[in-house]
């Protein structure tokens, strides 16, 4: 199992308080997270203040743009990869965002992870692209997806979609991975789909634990119908998360949170919130331990872009601490293989 932590590149508001993260805590974060032992660093995608933030706060929250964000990280970072959850590609130029992965891909050394969505909230789309606020999001993301990899694999590459045109358009550098790892989010199970047809993973947002045990079983058998090894796919929920010595403090610091009103906004996606403590990682060590062999067990193998819930710079950082400590490093004490004595 590897384990990835969300920097909040675009939760203020919705998750953190606002203002959150200053320039300087994105590349000390990344620092710590390499040394802690995580396997991955994550940010998240978003362009316009919700309607309830904008009600909450009466302020603008502060959105920085994601894969700057991960460039400053791969500079002080050397093996930690970098992930994108999730990157909202409709909103995005294709050619430039091919431009801009393909050259991040080289200078961090093949650390890229791009995890590429619909996005979460239409009235984003009515305040930063409204042209296309009515438009079908998920052919957009799937025609975007189709040229994306095009243009990462062909000499020159000619595209005449609904959506996106090239002419003879070559791409170099190319990203330095091959397959380049593009992970496919979705909370319904058009995401499976798509995730087979374009990615080489799936990285959806939490789902109850039960029905998650049930897609990726789909998306395997899916995945094998369509000739692909599902051994080969990385399967990448995301979670929130909040560590507690006792399962009692962790539930009474998670309510305080802001992570619960942005559970509530995003019910309309078919999660229940009143099901979300449950199926996150909310819990004491012990608990979340458990919950981990669990979802391992179904087969998830990367806990990506785990959300960090609290309510300050502070606790945030404590809490990446805590949960490196507590839960990640017992974790892979008890997965460590013995090592077989050397034979004369």
């Amino acid at each position: 199992m590897k384990f990835g932590y969300q920097l909040p590149t675009g939760m203020e508001g919705l998750i953190v308080p606002t203002p959150f993260f200053c320039p300087e805590d994105f590349q000390e974060m990344a620092r710590v997270g390499e040394r802690l032992g995580y396997d991955s660093l994550w940010g998240n995608d978003h362009y316009a203040a919700q309607n309830y933030v904008r009600e909450k706060w009466g302020t603008a929250p502060n959105f920085f743009e994601v894969l700057i964000t991960l460039t400053a990280a791969a500079a002080v970072t050397h093996k930690i990869q970098l992930g994108t959850s999730v990157l909202v590609l409709p909103m995005r130029d294709v050619v430039l965002l091919a431009r801009q992965v393909a050259t991040l891909d080289q200078l961090s050394h093949g650390r890229l992870l791009l995890g590429v969505g619909i996005g979460a909230y239409k009235e984003e789309y009515e305040a930063a692209r409204p042209g296309w606020a009515n438009k079908n999001r998920g052919e957009i993301l799937e025609e975007g997806l189709e040229l994306l990899n095009r243009l990462f694999t062909g000499e020159e590459t000619t595209f005449n979609g609904k959506f996106y045109q090239v002419e003879g358009l070559a791409l170099h550098p190319r990203p330095l991975q091959a397959p380049f790892p593009i992970l496919v989010g979705g909370h319904q199970k058009f995401g499976i789909d798509r995730a087979i047809r374009f990615g080489q993973g799936w990285i959806p947002g939490w789902r109850p634990f039960d029905e998650l045990r049930e897609w990726i079983a789909l998306l395997h058998e899916k995945a094998a119908a369509a000739g692909r090894d599902p051994a080969s796919l990385t399967v990448a929920p995301q979670f929130s998360c909040l560590v507690g010595r006792t399962q009692e403090e962790a539930i009474n610091n998670y309510e305080q949170t802001g992570m619960v009103s942005h559970r509530v906004s995003l019910a309309y996606t078919g999660r229940d919130p009143a099901l979300a403590m449950e199926n996150n990682l909310i819990g004491c060590p012990q608990d979340l331990l458990e919950k981990i062999e669990r979802l391992e067990s179904y087969g998830v193998n990367h806990l990506s872009a785990i959300s960090f819930c609290a309510r300050s710079v502070d606790e945030f950082k404590e809490q990446v601490h805590f949960f490196a400590e507590e839960v990640m490093q017992p974790y892979r004490l008890a997965h460590e293989k013995p090592v077989e004595p050397a034979h004369d």
